[in-house]
């Protein structure tokens, strides 16, 4: 009898400790933070404009988000693990910029494009334009350990330069169908950017909040040398993350060129502002370590919302981004007083 109860006493037990249980419900709540917020966006939306909440503008809000969204799914998973991609928003127009110009008849475009590929290829090239761009980020921050947010940003100008060095500065135009339909087509009556995003979204939280990855991801934001030191491959990680990241992006940039049924040599210029706001608004720490994929789309989401709102209450354009930036702030700062201690 003695001996029994010594063993059960010695067992470890299964519950999770007082303080994780804790740390856990604040993590739950920290995801559902923007939800009041969203809320009372679609109600001060539906006062201005009954038209806020029927099921076309809604489309059109999750349409018009869906690019972005993605995007913003990328710079959280490099965010995660306290490194940052300032390149993204190059890549979003140069993967469907290269692809363009080397399919598109020159014939067709007044001499844009070089015709030396056939349309069937053109979203392969696309994603492989992204993970080339990821893979020599990680090159360059992994290998050679230099600092993540001058290569990115070096990578940024790089890009877009190369953009509008084979663009001549103009718009590809004449797309093939290979490049277009995604972004052009719907599926179920919804456009089938918006089910790619979603489902992007939903691999994102699986991935992140429930596989050894995911964790590996978490690990490495809050400690990269208690993290290699635990057996996690941190260089290989970061490299894998860096990579996904970009091709993440340039699948963004397909979704758009097919909605516009163009690459403008300017794609993408200025989107990584509104990316970061949407990722921390959603609660990803730029620290590295804390936020989630969940958060990050309530704060894409809660952004586009905002800006439906005005364009429905016809607030003229010069005070959008004023007013924007206004109610990201206000949405930072609640935010942050819900999920607990502000975090950079």
């Amino acid at each position: 009898m003695s001996d029994t109860l010594s063993k059960n006493a010695a067992a470890p037990s299964t519950a999770p400790p007082p303080d994780r249980r804790r740390a856990l419900a604040i993590a739950r709540l920290r995801d559902l933070a923007l939800v009041p917020a969203i809320i009372a966006v679609a109600v001060v939306g539906y006062l201005v404009n009954p038209v806020f909440l029927q099921s076309d503008n809604i489309i059109n809000v999750l349409q018009s988000m869906s690019e972005i969204s993605v995007l913003v799914l990328a710079q959280t998973m490099v965010l995660i693990t306290g490194k940052m991609d300032l390149s993204l928003e190059s890549t979003f127009g140069l993967a469907p910029g290269i692809a363009a110009w080397l399919i598109i008849d020159p014939a067709v475009t007044h001499g844009l494009g070089v015709h030396v590929l056939p349309p069937a290829l053109a979203v392969p090239v696309v994603l492989l334009v992204g993970a080339l761009v990821g893979a020599f980020n990680g090159l360059l921050i992994v290998r050679f350990g230099l600092n993540g947010f001058i290569v990115t940003l070096g990578m940024l100008i790089v890009l877009r330069g190369l953009l509008t060095g084979i663009s001549g500065g103009k718009t590809f135009f004449a797309l093939p169908s290979s490049m277009t339909y995604l972004g052009s087509t719907t599926w179920l009556g919804v456009p089938a950017s918006v089910w790619i995003s979603l489902l992007a979204f939903a691999v994102g939280i699986v991935v992140l909040g429930y596989t050894r990855a995911g964790r590996a991801l978490y690990a490495i934001g809050g400690n990269v040398d208690a993290a290699r030191a635990a057996g996690i491959r941190t260089d290989r990680i970061l490299w894998v993350t860096l990579v996904v990241a970009s091709v993440l992006a340039a699948l963004a940039g397909l979704l758009m060129s097919g909605r516009l049924a163009a690459v403008p040599a300017a794609q993408g210029s200025g989107a990584i502002f509104q990316v970061f706001a949407a990722a921390v608004i959603g609660g990803v720490s730029l620290n590295g370590g804390k936020g989630t994929v969940f958060g990050a789309f309530t704060g894409v989401l809660l952004l586009f919302m905002i800006i439906n709102v005005l364009t429905l209450a016809g607030v003229p354009a010069q005070w959008t981004n004023f007013l924007n930036g206004a109610v990201i702030l206000v949405a930072l700062v609640v935010s942050r007083i819900t999920g607990g201690r502000a975090q950079t």
